[in-house]
């Protein structure tokens, strides 16, 4: 097996025989900037639990946001019921209808409805509660029998301070959304108001984010969920803490567990620990929030192909590849693809031909060479390896961070594109933490799963956790 200490690992499967020399220093150089050896990852696996520990204390702009998430019902899979969930993004509000079986089975009646620019400016919460009527309207939908409002989880993806399982204030507005007399208030109060003036008979019960709706999705089809990550156009992860670690936690009660939301595309935004090369400041300094996000920015689907991007143009400013050529295409920032990287690193044909048709085809590049077409692949493979090393990394970094349930089976759900269709990026996943949380665990107990619409789904289970523990 290959030594993942030793940085002759990294470098070597990139060397090109039919390359010039000028070429494979080059090749060597870059693959060296983009290593992670396995003492990298012990130092970054460090590095995030003395961040998580100081962020669980008190709120350091320097360390993971750590956010308490409210969230302290672990669901069983034997709860049953019908919840509704509403998910709000940048472009579509989803209303769902989830039936939980009772066997760790649910279904999901769901309709989207297109967020008007009038809404996005003024209406908003008016137009929520207009599509919430309309939705228990076309479903024939009623509180049940002796109650008075239908229990609604509410995923909310834009940044709020949270305060209460059901109470978060609108820290600033993002994607174009610009409703007046919104910010520094209760995003729920301002939900509810508008479903009592358009007489709505639902109750949001809990406000929470995606990640860690893919964490309670997870944890209705296998209670041993321990973690929710999201792997995909971004990146998060929540998990299962103990609320006596929780310093900063000012609730009365301080036994049992709680979600806690990382935010860990915050790590390390110093890049003390993290291997940042020339090509990742690159796109650092042209982004609109430049220092910010620096983990995100290395391991996930938004960014990785502006990497591979700025790592291929600086090969073609020294005359490597395309004969010093590039194109109007590649010239413009991500207009590599990270879905472009996944199809390059996926062709096992003699002469490459998938890498030819996303060169020449879709970026306009002229005529390539087989020696160009290799040198791409090698690039998307250095990066993407990166990139899961770095996931691989944090994710066992934080189930390091509770030894104790190590001895159990441990069950992460996983949602996003990086993880579902990025080439063996699962495979990858198991066989780079096996080094470091051990391979009788990793083959025996660790089991990860593809735990879809957590936005949906998990907002809808996290409701029904809150009722449930209102009615003991």
């Amino acid at each position: 097996m290959a030594d993942t200490n030793d940085i002759q690992t990294f470098v070597k499967p990139y060397v090109v025989p039919e390359g010039s020399g000028e070429l494979n220093r080059a090749l060597e150089s870059m693959a060296t900037s983009f290593a992670v050896t396995d003492d990298k990852i012990r130092e970054i696996i460090k590095g995030l639990h003395k961040s998580m520990k100081v962020g669980l204390d008190h709120d350091d702009p320097d360390a993971l946001p750590m956010i308490p998430t409210y969230v302290s019902g672990r669901p069983t899979g034997k709860e049953t019921g019908t919840f509704l969930a509403l998910d709000l993004g940048g472009t579509n509000l989803r209303v769902c209808q989830v039936t939980l079986k009772g066997d760790t089975t649910y279904s999901l009646v769901q309709q989207k409805f297109t967020i008007t620019q009038e809404a996005k400016e003024s209406r908003l919460w008016d137009f929520i509660a207009e599509c919430v009527g309309v939705f228990l309207e076309e479903h024939d939908l009623h509180p049940a029998p002796g109650k008075r409002t239908i229990p609604c989880g509410y995923t909310f993806s834009f940044p709020i301070y949270q305060t209460g399982i059901a109470s978060g204030n609108l820290s600033m507005w993002n994607k174009s959304f610009t409703v007046p007399n919104s910010v520094g208030r209760d995003v729920v109060n301002l939900t509810q108001s508008a479903f009592q003036r358009h007489h709505v008979p639902v109750e949001v019960v809990a406000v929470l984010n995606d990640t860690v709706g893919t964490l309670m999705t997870s944890g209705y089809s296998h209670p041993d969920t321990q973690m929710g990550i999201i792997f995909g156009t971004g990146t998060n992860a929540a998990y299962w803490e103990n609320l006596e670690n929780i310093g900063k936690w000012a609730g009365p009660d301080r036994k049992g567990e709680m979600v806690v939301n990382l935010e860990w595309g915050a790590f390390d935004n110093a890049t003390e620990v993290l291997p940042y090369t020339s090509h990742d400041n690159k796109l650092n300094r042209k982004s609109s929030n430049h220092g910010l996000q620096v983990f995100e920015k290395m391991i996930s689907g938004l960014f990785l192909g502006e990497v591979a991007r700025n790592a291929i143009l600086s090969l073609v400013d020294q005359r490597l590849i395309f004969a010093g050529r590039s194109s109007e295409i590649l010239n413009k920032s991500y207009t590599f693809d990270t879905a472009y990287m996944s199809e390059i690193v996926a062709d096992s044909s003699p002469d490459l031909a998938s890498v030819k048709i996303v060169l020449e085809g879709t970026l306009d590049i002229p005529p390539t060479s087989l020696v160009d077409r290799k040198v791409i692949q090698h690039v998307c493979n250095m990066i993407g390896n990166r990139g899961v090393r770095l996931s691989a990394a944090a994710m066992s970094a934080v189930l390091l961070a509770r030894p104790e349930l190590l001895t159990s089976t441990v069950s992460v759900g996983i949602d996003g594109s990086m993880y579902q269709f990025y080439p063996n990026f699962e495979r990858d996943l198991y066989s780079v933490s096996r080094v470091f949380l051990g391979q009788d665990f990793v083959d025996n107990r660790l089991k990860l799963h593809l735990a879809k619409d957590g936005s949906g789904v998990g907002a809808a289970i996290v409701a029904m956790t809150v009722d449930r523990d209102r009615n003991r």
